[in-house]
């Protein structure tokens, strides 16, 4: 087959495993260019391995330090009709380098929130590993099944107190467009922080301590996200932001649980970039499009695999005790601070006040904004055909 990208509003349905297999070679290049992480962990569980953060941390962890990795994902094989989706060829060919390099991976594909996944992981860690030295929690859904009451949980991307209208854009027509959100009920605060809150990831670990699967001074690190005060009002101080309050309040009651194996449970703030997941928020794509101008500029601009090596090698595995880790007041660990430089955060600002459709792509980088996009799916990689005739269905060899 030839696979061209097919995008249907903010998601590609399209993927190429040619592609994909070239963006996750990219990134374990620029890891093993950058040298081993001496003091990092030995084995990982990445628990939404696929994409975004997480993969980019599973690749982190094997070939910059060596790790055995578990990866837990929900992904799509191919069929007759249709590719994969790009976290399916993703681990396909994480898996099929770690096995080259003589690493141990083993990936999961299913329901990340079932009781019945974490029982297979754990058996899976038990007799292969015997335990685990970091846990890695990076899931990104818009629904959630609770494993006790078989309730549904349905996310929602809203501002609470009272609508919100800003800019945006309209990648289709490279236009600034107006969007207003209409406020959230409780109801839906509520499910969103279900979904997105902390509470499947105090599950994992529960599951974990209770089987005895957690290293001496292991290490579990979730992800989150706080921006600027442009997006505060839909996103922090929206229905999401309640669920990142919630997983940070989550990350406190574990670190005193873990605190007596000598462990730690951290959130960890990133920067904003491109992904499946935040495409779908309006507002903050306009953001990144100005945000991406400005960090490159400045030479700071990062992608996933840039920011979790160095939280990898500056943050949490840099020869210091686990009790030295360096956070904010709020106990979470920061690497976002270059986006929120404040002679960063001031010209973005700027360019926020100016931007319209007459400037849009002098000011922002949608060029940029759109290739990143799409090499997220597969395309736009250097040194793939994309006229040649592929083979959809790709196994991935250690999928249980």
């Amino acid at each position: 087959m030839i696979i061209q990208p097919k995008i249907r509003g903010f998601i590609c349905t399209t993927a190429h495993p040619v592609g994909c297999g070239a963006h996750v070679a990219q990134q374990i290049q620029y890891v093993q260019s950058k040298g081993a992480i001496s003091h990092g962990p030995r084995k990982v569980l990445v628990i939404g391995a696929s994409t975004g953060y997480g993969l980019a941390s599973r690749i982190t962890a094997a070939f910059g330090c060596g790790a055995a990795t578990i990866g837990v994902f929900f992904e799509k094989s191919a069929d007759t009709k249709r590719t994969a989706t790009a976290g399916w060829y993703n681990s396909a060919a994480f898996e099929e380098a770690a096995r080259k390099t003589g690493l141990y991976a083993k990936s999961f594909n299913g329901d990340a929130f079932a009781d019945d996944m974490r029982r297979l992981v754990c058996e899976a860690i038990k007799k292969d590993l015997g335990s685990v030295d970091c846990v890695i929690y990076s899931l990104a859904s818009p629904r959630r099944t609770d494993p006790k009451t078989g309730e549904v949980y349905k996310s929602v991307l809203k501002p609470k107190g009272k609508p919100y209208t800003n800019k945006s854009i309209d990648f289709e027509k490279n236009e600034v467009t107006s969007v207003t959100l209409e406020s959230a009920q409780e109801e839906e605060v509520r499910q969103t922080i279900k979904v997105m809150g902390g509470e499947d990831w105090q599950l994992w670990i529960e599951a974990l301590l209770k089987d005895g699967l957690l290293a001496p001074h292991a290490v579990t690190v979730a992800y989150s996200y706080i921006g600027p005060e442009v997006t505060t009002p839909v996103y922090r101080n929206g229905t999401i932001g309640a669920a990142k309050d919630d997983l940070e309040a989550t990350a406190h009651r574990l670190d005193e649980r873990l605190k007596q194996i000598g462990g730690r449970a951290l959130v960890s703030v990133n920067k904003a970039l491109v992904t499946q997941s935040s495409s779908a928020i309006p507002f903050i794509p306009l953001y990144f499009v100005l945000l991406m101008k400005v960090m490159k500029a400045k030479g700071v601009h990062e992608d996933c695999i840039h920011q979790i090596y160095r939280l990898f090698a500056d943050r949490l595995y840099n020869n210091r005790p686990l009790n030295e880790v360096p956070t904010d007041p709020q106990g979470r660990v920061r690497v976002d601070e270059w986006e929120m430089r404040e002679d960063v955060q001031e010209e973005v600002n700027k360019l926020w006040e100016i931007v319209a459709n007459e400037n849009l792509l002098q000011i922002g980088d949608v060029k940029g904004y759109n290739s990143d996009f799409l090499k997220l799916f597969g395309f736009g990689l250097n040194g793939v055909d994309y006229n040649a005739d592929v083979t959809t269905e790709v196994p991935i060899e250690g999928l249980s």
